[in-house]
C-alpha cells in the first residue's frame, strides 16, 4: 500500500481510532475513541507494516471501517492524514494535508499475514 512518503517522513505520533460511524461528509474525521497513541518504534513499526499490504482487488461491503490512524508530526497541530481502513472489503480511503488525490482511495488484501497483523494491532490498541 502507498502512503504519502513526506508524511511519513514527518509522522511522530499516531492515534488509533475505534470507528464508531461514518463521518457526514469525505474528508473530515472518522468519528471514535482514540483507543492508543504510538509514537518511536512503534509509528516506525505501524507505517512499515501498513506500507507493506499487498494490493487486491475491490471487494464490495459498502465501506463499513473499524479503524482508522491519524498521523501527526511534532507540532500536533493538524493531522497529517488518516486512513481508515474496511477489512470486508479491504478499503482503505485516506484524506488530509498530506495525501494527493491519486491514493486517497486504495486495496489491500485483508487475508494475508500483514493484513491479519494489522487487524490484530488494532485490535489490541483499540478494543
Amino acid at each position: 500500500m502507498k502512503l504519502p512518503a513526506e508524511a511519513v517522513a514527518a509522522t511522530a505520533l499516531i492515534e488509533v481510532i475505534r470507528i464508531s460511524a461514518l463521518p457526514a461528509e469525505r474528508g473530515v474525521a472518522y468519528p471514535g475513541r482514540v483507543g492508543a497513541h504510538w509514537v518511536g518504534a512503534e509509528v516506525a513499526d505501524a507505517l512499515a507494516l501498513i506500507e507493506s499490504l499487498p494490493g487486491s482487488a475491490q471487494h464490495r461491503c459498502g465501506f463499513s471501517p473499524g479503524w482508522s490512524i491519524r498521523a501527526y508530526e511534532d507540532s500536533l497541530e493538524l493531522a497529517l492524514f488518516e486512513a481508515a481502513f474496511c477489512f470486508r472489503c479491504h478499503e482503505v480511503r485516506m484524506h488530509g494535508r498530506a495525501v494527493p488525490p491519486a491514493p486517497a482511495t486504495q486495496f489491500f488484501d485483508a487475508d494475508t499475514a500483514s493484513g491479519q497483523a494489522l487487524l490484530a494491532l488494532f485490535r489490541t490498541a483499540a478494543p
